[in-house]
């Protein structure tokens, strides 16, 4: 079985998002890209996460869309992934899901500014990709552009789209923003919330490129 890691991986962190409250019953989708063979391996449609198994995992060609193995039809937005992958080669692992504030955001059509430093988990800000149907190119192309020189967007009307290394990280791009989109709905609900400037989340993104590592030496205090 090709990509059998990436489909238990797959497997996992969808059960992951149910447990977590992060998607509902078959909401959003997740897949992994190998960039060797240039496949994705992309959860099915219509099949809730705790039910998916391994031969339902749906791998495509990244580049045809030509589907090479699976027992299931693939995920109505495997073109929004496939276009991420043609075209970025940082990104190897996408989530894509209908969390409550990142969604509420979304419709309010709205970028999420650099309220918070958490942010910087995908970029400076997280901008609002323009209104397109579910499952359509037009969809595809206007995440992939709203995704630029991001690890995220959101997709109006409709929820989340984050990207990382793996599916860890896509996984801690997803929940952070979904947290910094609660901090907006709530902050703008009391008033303005005071939005850090661009140097700042420039900092903040090196900085977390290191996280978990000795940064600097301590200053005295």
């Amino acid at each position: 079985m090709i990509m059998q890691k990436e489909r238990r991986e797959l497997i996992e962190f969808g059960k992951k998002l149910i447990s977590e409250g992060l998607t509902k019953g078959t909401g959003g989708n997740l897949s992994v890209w190998n960039p060797q063979e240039n496949l994705m391996a992309i959860t099915p449609s219509g099949i809730p996460y705790e039910v998916i198994t391994e031969s339902q995992i749906v791998i495509m060609d990244v580049e045809t869309g030509k589907i090479v193995d699976g027992d299931a039809v693939p995920s109505s937005e495997c073109d929004m992934h496939r276009i991420i992958y043609k075209y970025r080669d940082d990104i190897h692992a996408l989530i894509h899901t209908h969390t409550t504030f990142a969604a509420t955001v979304a419709c309010l059509r709205r970028d999420l500014p650099p309220l918070h430093y958490l942010v910087a988990y995908a970029g400076v800000d997280v901008r609002c990709a323009e209104y397109a149907t579910y499952g359509t190119v037009k969809l595809a192309k206007n995440a992939f552009e709203a995704m630029k020189g991001r690890n995220a967007c959101l997709l109006a009307n409709h929820g989340l789209l984050a990207g990382g290394v793996d599916l860890n990280h896509a996984f801690n791009v997803t929940e952070e923003i979904e947290f910094c989109c609660e901090l907006y709905c709530r902050s703008t609900s009391m008033g303005e919330p005071v939005i850090l400037d661009e140097d700042e989340m420039v900092h903040m993104i090196e900085r977390f490129k290191n996280y978990g590592k000795r940064m600097e030496e301590h200053e005295s205090i």
